[in-house]
């Protein structure tokens, strides 16, 4: 690559960062509100559904999600409030075909999960459910009991390697590189599709690192193999710093054409997830489908260019479902040209655009709308227009996957202002309980 490529490339990347996260700081205006907002269908568009399930044994540094820690009852009791939700949300008048269900751990309650799976399924059309797990729930006993529900498993590794799985606090609870690849070689094959979740750009990563977790993950032949960049955030950054370290070098670049090369020879089912045989499940629910509704505490629903947040709180979850009012407690509206900006994104984070298509979808002229935008990714060699449609290069694969980082790192701005209150609320109610007995 010639030093003015270089260059253009470093300017590209820095210049994709910088708007991505302006763009984040000016439009993540959120709303709190005591209104009763309801999540209304528009007859014209199809939506995913979108399940949170908010509990894990044990929390992970580099983890921002909404989650609590595990507790049995709190459990079986926010799986009946969900299941109340899914009714209230098939009463609005809402079908879907697909179904994402994130955490959290979301297997965590193998029984209470397969009852919520089996609701969805008779109250909506749904054709296929993508779940995420980790790695001490996916015993061959208890996937089985998901055929026919779970088409697509995702199972959160994040490293083969022992000394990282040691800062990050998960060897002793999801067990050594000899016990991960043992769990998942009986897991493998039970259900249609697995998906081995790694994390790459750890601090102090080596290309020898990355490139034995590539060989294992590979050698395992699951159905799809995911590589992410580590995400830093206000909320993590702390955390990852004290259980990794600092280091002054960042090799995301880099490490991502190794990865880019190492799977040439699979199928990109997106910037970052690659499969031996074409996937149309999904792997991002935000870039399947740009409208989707989000159900269970925290969940997030994105409804014609207005972000809606359900409550994060347990017990105000709860009341609010249990009274048949909306769970929604704060909502964030978007300008019509940054709703455009962020469909154009998750697009092409997927693969590509059919500039026809997206022009009917959203009413709009592509090409006019984004004129400054799209110039300037062809200047930065980012994407290329064929037969109707726009496709990233390889460097825009990689722009692709530091705006989509940036945006989900940019949305714990969103969980920042509600995470600390329901803990807060929820360890009151603990201590209480104690005090009670």
């Amino acid at each position: 690559m010639s030093f003015l490529n270089k260059t253009i490339n470093k300017f590209a990347i820095k210049y994709a960062h910088s708007k991505m996260q302006k763009a984040l700081t000016n439009n993540l205006n959120i709303d709190i509100t005591n209104q009763n907002i309801a999540k209304i269908p528009n007859p014209n568009k199809s939506y995913m559904l979108y399940t949170h399930i908010p509990f894990c044994h044990i929390f992970c540094p580099y983890c921002s999600f909404h989650k609590f820690q595990y507790n049995k009852e709190s459990c079986k009791n926010y799986f009946k409030n969900l299941r109340e939700e899914l009714k209230q949300t098939k009463e609005a008048g809402y079908d879907f075909n697909s179904l994402y269900v994130g955490g959290g751990t979301t297997l965590i309650d193998e029984d209470e999960l397969i009852k919520t799976l089996e609701l969805a399924k008779k109250l909506f059309s749904i054709q296929d459910i993508s779940c995420e797990t980790d790695p001490n729930h996916i015993q061959p006993e208890n996937l089985a009991k998901f055929r026919g529900l779970i088409d697509r498993i995702s199972v959160g590794v994040q490293s083969f390697d022992d000394e990282i799985l040691k800062k990050v606090a998960r060897f002793e609870k999801f067990g050594s590189q000899k016990d991960l690849i043992n769990k998942l070689e009986k897991a493998i094959n039970i259900l249609p599709v697995l998906s081995l979740d790694l994390i790459f750009n750890f601090p102090f990563q080596t290309k020898d690192n990355l490139l034995t977790d590539i060989k294992i993950a590979k050698d395992l032949n699951p159905q799809q193999i995911t590589l992410y960049p580590l995400m830093k955030s206000n909320l993590t950054k702390d955390a990852i710093a004290k259980s990794l370290g600092i280091s002054n070098i960042d090799n995301e670049y880099e490490f991502y054409k190794i990865i880019r090369e190492e799977f040439k020879d699979y199928n990109s089912n997106n910037a970052w997830a690659f499969s031996k045989e074409k996937s149309n499940l999904a792997d991002e629910y935000v870039g399947s489908n740009s409208d989707y509704v989000g159900v269970g505490s925290g969940a997030f629903s994105f409804l014609d260019g207005r972000l809606l947040i359900n409550a994060f709180n347990l017990d105000d979850y709860e009341e609010k479902i249990k009274s048949n009012k909306s769970p929604v407690i704060a909502t964030c509206d978007f300008k019509d040209s940054e709703k455009i900006k962020y469909i154009f994104l998750t697009k092409l984070f997927d693969g590509e655009i059919n500039i026809k298509d997206f022009n009917l979808q959203n009413k709009v002229d592509l090409k006019k709308t984004m004129f400054l935008e799209l110039n300037l990714l062809r200047l930065a060699n980012a994407i290329y227009e064929e037969n109707g449609f726009i496709r990233p290069t390889e460097f825009g694969r990689y722009i692709c996957v530091v705006l989509m980082k940036d945006f989900y790192t940019g949305m714990d701005k969103v969980r920042a202002i509600f995470k600390n209150d329901a803990k807060i609320k929820s360890r009151k109610k603990l201590y209480v309980m104690s005090e009670e007995i």
